[in-house]
């Protein structure tokens, strides 16, 4: 896929402000929804899930894609995150390890309403990649 269309980013962008209303933050206050499309089409959605050691904490990047490969998905072509207040909010470097991992091609964010498209590697280029990767 060479670009996400528009109609397709939206969607995900919606969807992810939707999954932020799920999020479980009483620590931070900081609510945050993400959804990604797999290579199938399929949508899933995940939200923050803080816990008191906060080490054991998760994006809602993270519990979004997990949700996808618990479900059978192994290719995530696009994830698309919504911060508090709709401010534009970039994925955490944990994150970004975890897209790299299940071969994330854009990252979409939104801000107010409107939806931006990104290349993934502009996020994190030269990525780690497993030895079996290399092959």
């Amino acid at each position: 896929m060479r670009e996400l269309d528009r109609g397709t980013a939206e969607a995900l962008a919606r969807a992810a402000r939707r999954a932020r209303r799920f999020a479980y933050a009483p620590y931070s206050r900081f609510r945050v929804g993400a959804a990604v499309l797999d290579e199938q089409g399929r949508v899933y959605t995940g939200c923050n899930v803080e816990c008191g050691s906060y080490g054991l904490s998760n994006c809602a990047e993270r519990v979004a894609i997990h949700k996808a490969v618990s479900e059978g998905a192994r290719r995530v072509v696009a994830v698309a995150v919504a911060g508090p207040d709709d401010r534009e909010l970039t994925p955490c470097g944990a994150c970004r390890q975890v897209m790299a991992e299940f071969g994330t091609q854009f990252v979409v964010l939104s801000r107010r309403g409107r939806t931006r498209v990104y290349s993934f590697p502009d996020f994190l280029p030269r990525a780690f990649r497993s030895p079996k990767e290399h092959r």
